[in-house]
């Protein structure tokens, strides 16, 4: 179509180009409004529409029935010091986690198995949104357990980051799960603005991606690197993704969602990572 529409506007311009200089006298060329409409028309091809929104992203996207808040934390650890790092996690985390005193879930921990190396990967969940947040991190303050704690891994690590994170709505809450299985975070930059678009074509994907339950969970950033969305999945080998991924291929619709929401992204990283010991996803 966009080709035909070239071939026009080019015949149109070397005739006028024609029309300028007929029989050596210079004439004066008019546009007509339709013509000033057509010329509108081809210009629209190449400008996205945007709908305006009358709401935050976080209201619109994120589930309503829960006041749930995630935080994903990536550490980059010495690689001599990978081992000793995952031990002192496996000895305090999982205790935070299951101390009633602390409204926050260990979600999971993992270690980034392909992807970028020494690094480990910890989501958390908040219930009761920031104020939990806030009230959790006041009182580890206090813990000493938790401050020695941080103060042993800060000689272990190169670098470290932090997001804080909503879940969409057509997304089912991570929950525990049996292992062996291997996790894939792919982690997607959404070029600004296009946040909603990406909702409401994956809220009718996920339901290409259920049939071996290997959806965990789906995220979008509210602090720390923004327009990023996170989603989690679970398998039980590398083969199997292989083969789930191409499953969905051979569903009626998954190609569209793709073609859609490729031009949305500006970056996509996957990680494939391994369950650190004592990790509730396994």
């Amino acid at each position: 179509m966009a080709t035909r529409v070239l071939q026009r506007v080019g015949k149109g311009l070397k005739q006028t180009k024609n029309g300028l200089q007929t029989n050596g006298k210079v004439t004066v060329v008019v546009r007509s409004l339709s013509a000033f409409r057509e010329d509108s028309w081809f210009k629209s091809l190449f400008v996205r529409k945007v709908d305006p929104r009358k709401d935050a992203h976080s209201h619109l996207l994120a589930k309503k029935e829960d006041n749930n808040l995630y935080k994903i934390q990536f550490h980059n650890v010495k690689p001599e010091c990978l081992d000793a790092y995952n031990e002192l996690c496996a000895a305090v985390l999982p205790s935070i986690h299951a101390d009633p005193e602390y409204s926050c879930e260990l979600v999971g921990t993992w270690n980034t198995w392909y992807g970028e190396q020494d690094q480990a990967v910890h989501l958390w969940r908040y219930r009761g949104g920031y104020p939990a947040l806030t009230e959790v991190m006041n009182k580890l303050r206090q813990n000493k357990e938790f401050t020695d704690y941080r103060k042993e891994r800060g000689k272990m690590l190169l670098s470290r980051r932090n997001q804080l994170l909503l879940e969409f709505s057509f997304w089912n809450e991570p929950v525990p799960r049996p292992g062996p299985n291997i996790y894939e975070l792919r982690s997607y930059q959404l070029r600004p603005g296009t946040m909603i678009e990406w909702g409401n074509y994956w809220a009718r994907a996920i339901a290409f991606r259920q049939e071996n339950q290997e959806a965990v969970g789906g995220f979008f950033s509210q602090i720390g690197s923004l327009y990023t969305v996170h989603h989690l999945w679970a398998y039980k080998d590398l083969q199997s993704r292989e083969n789930t991924r191409n499953a969905a291929w051979q569903r009626e619709g998954w190609d569209e969602v793709v073609y859609y929401t490729v031009p949305l992204i500006q970056h996509v990283e996957s990680r494939i990572m391994i369950p650190m010991k004592n990790s509730p996803l396994m």
